[in-house]
């Protein structure tokens, strides 16, 4: 599944940050992966030094701390992947067919 389509979308969530290409889907798989954690959505913010930097907006199972999950991504991350930035949400914005609204979330975003 994914395809062309699925190469599309990945191009348009595309991440650059300091020169670096990002995927947002590798950060969040790793962020998924804490035991806290019910779901995670990263998406890229403007950012004068780095061109754009890595936010992730989490709705979490259990408490846990920001810099709990920063230090989890730093373990399987490269430094340059591992968000800047970690809003908690109680719940992330779906469209239509039910796929996280990223656009919504960029709406979201406060500086």
């Amino acid at each position: 599944r994914g395809g062309r389509f699925g190469d599309v979308e990945r191009k348009k969530d595309l991440i650059i940050r300091g020169g670096f290409n990002i995927y947002p889907r590798d950060v969040e798989e790793v962020l998924s992966r804490h035991p806290a954690v019910a779901e995670a959505a990263v998406i890229g913010v403007p950012s004068e030094r780095m061109g754009e930097e890595v936010k992730a907006f989490v709705v979490t199972r259990a408490p846990v701390e920001a810099e709990t999950l920063l230090a989890y991504c730093r373990e399987s991350l490269a430094n340059y992947k591992t968000p800047g930035e970690i809003e908690f949400i109680s719940v992330l914005p779906r469209n239509a067919v039910g796929k996280i609204d990223k656009k919504e979330l960029r709406r979201q975003h406060v500086h």
